[in-house]
């Protein structure tokens, strides 16, 4: 795959991801919905060694006994979250902070014990180019 690059949405923080991802996972969790304020996160797991912040520091949030959730204390982007206790050695990165968020697919969605319900269903909506008409 090559390297990725990435940052949050001011610039302030920039990285790159070096190597293949483990996978690419839409996480439907409470907490990632929370956190992120959307009805689910896409997070691309790599080892820790492989991503590198070329660009400022991330702010360090502690989301659970374990769970770390790294982000922008400027502009609030979420970015990375590591929990050493379940995934030693790797790291989370939400796909949506790449440059190119499409060059890497979701493979599953995981934590769907907590979907909310009409996320099931959300395929089947309408669909707009950009906004739907006024009248």
């Amino acid at each position: 795959m090559g390297n990725v690059t990435g940052g949050c949405h001011c610039g302030e923080i920039r990285y790159e991801v070096s190597g293949e991802p483990v996978v690419h996972t839409l996480c439907h969790c409470t907490d990632c919905r929370r956190h992120a304020g959307a009805p689910m996160v896409g997070w691309v797991m790599v080892a820790e060694d492989a991503l590198k912040v070329t660009k400022g520091e991330a702010k360090i949030y502690r989301s659970s006994e374990h769970g770390r959730r790294y982000f922008c204390a400027n502009c609030g982007s979420g970015l990375f979250y590591t929990n050493g206790n379940m995934l030693p050695g790797f790291i989370d990165i939400q796909s949506g902070t790449y440059d190119d968020p499409g060059a890497v697919p979701a493979t599953m969605h995981i934590q769907v014990a907590e979907r909310l319900h009409w996320m099931e269903t959300a395929h089947e909506l309408p669909a707009f180019d950009r906004f739907p008409p006024t009248e």
